[in-house]
């Protein structure tokens, strides 16, 4: 093994973003024939399933920890940065939507990672580079168009938290960090915003969780269309009602605690999980 320079690793990374942005035509355009003919079959599991995939998650990180970690320092450094994009726009009370907001593009943020393990399941040679060849699947105009819709989600997300403070809270700037803390925590009107926040977050989460959490492995590992994953997904939900709420939950809890401190937790939370929902996958559709 050779160790490329910074510009050989430009010009690959420009080749393949090339590939990827003409694959994107093709995925529109691809004949009936070029996609698989039978539905997906979605099996029943158990939460023993959910225990064997965040065991196998762990044993993906484990093996691959130095390349996992670099990928995972993308994380709270996106967050830290939607973070102060909020304080330097007088958008303090944005900082909570925005923040929890990523958690919707998770499925998106994890696309490299259940790459790297669909090619340690194959016995493939894995780094952290590996994680790009996303841009080479046949399907990424297709993962392209399902990211589109999660933003559309997380876009909506935040109008409708302003919303929520505009009619609670706002309409006004709060005067310092201190002062909305207090406001949030000690007033009706602050209790009234977290019930509000929290209850129809829970909503949108539902929904991300339902058309994406075997959508994205889908599409990288099958030459299926959008609607068939997104489709599959929810029916695997539907199916493992219990289950499903149960890793919605676990990925919802890992996630606080990854954010502390400083969002440093997601370096190690965000790459567990984004292998474990590749084997969820494998676990739950045949």
């Amino acid at each position: 093994m050779t160790i490329r320079n910074p510009v050989e690793w430009g010009i690959d990374l420009v080749k393949v973003t090339v590939h990827g942005v003409g694959e994107i035509g093709h995925t529109l355009h691809r004949p009936a024939a070029e996609f698989e003919k039978t539905a997906p079959v979605v099996r029943r599991i158990g939460f023993s399933d959910l225990r064997a995939a965040l065991t196998k998650g762990f044993e993906d990180f484990g093996a691959y920890r130095t390349d996992v970690i670099f990928i995972g320092l993308i994380y709270p450094l996106a967050g830290l940065v939607l973070g102060q994009l909020a304080f330097g726009n007088d958008m303090l009370p944005m900082i909570f939507p925005l923040v929890s907001g990523f958690a919707l593009l998770g499925p998106v943020a994890a696309i490299g990672l259940y790459e790297m393990s669909r090619r340690r399941e194959k016995g493939l040679e894995v780094t952290w580079a590996h994680s790009l060849d996303v841009i080479r699947s046949p399907n990424f105009g297709a993962i392209l168009g399902l990211t589109a819709i999660l933003a559309v989600i997380f876009v909506l997300w935040l109008g409708v938290a302003a919303l929520i403070y505009r009619f609670t809270l706002g309409p006004g700037i709060p005067v310092s960090v201190g002062a909305f803390i207090s406001d949030v925590f000690t007033t009706g009107a602050g209790r009234a915003m977290i019930i509000l926040g929290v209850g129809i977050g829970f909503l949108f989460a539902l929904v991300v969780l339902a058309i994406s959490v075997v959508s994205f492995p889908m599409l990288l590992d099958r030459k299926v269309r959008v609607s068939t994953a997104v489709h599959t997904s929810v029916d695997a939900v539907k199916a493992n009602p219990g289950p499903m709420l149960a890793w919605g939950f676990i990925v919802a809890c890992g996630l606080v605690l990854g954010s502390l401190p400083l969002l440093l937790g997601l370096i190690v939370v965000m790459p567990v999980l984004g292998h474990a929902t590749w084997h969820l996958y494998r676990r739950t559709v045949e």
